[in-house]
């Protein structure tokens, strides 16, 4: 669980994902990285150091959370993806729209 108000200003926000993000885990994750956006961080940081797989799916939600980040004013990070995450990301492209570290 994230702790903290909406009013309160939080400069930045980490969660390490060490499971595949897949059509099955999105839900789970949504909730829990828009539980976060909510804090209104700078930087919302994604750890994918540990997470063996991404889906289209997951990038469409990863997506959503940008936008919200963006119009916030803050910006979401993905941190460390590992070759094979790296290598879908460049594939659907979007490794120009999100930031990744």
């Amino acid at each position: 669980m994230i702790s903290g108000t909406a009013d309160q200003a939080t400069p930045t926000i980490e969660i390490l994902i060490t499971e595949e993000l897949d059509a099955a885990s999105v839900p789970r994750f949504a909730a829990l990285l828009h539980e976060a956006a909510d804090l209104n961080p700078a930087d919302l940081v994604v750890d994918l150091r540990e997470c063996p797989f991404v889906d289209a799916a997951a990038i469409g939600m990863l997506l959503d959370v940008h936008r919200r980040m963006f119009a916030a004013g803050g910006r979401l990070t993905l941190r460390a993806p590992g070759p094979r995450v790296t290598r879908t990301l460049r594939l659907a492209r979007v490794e120009k729209v999100l930031h990744v570290q």
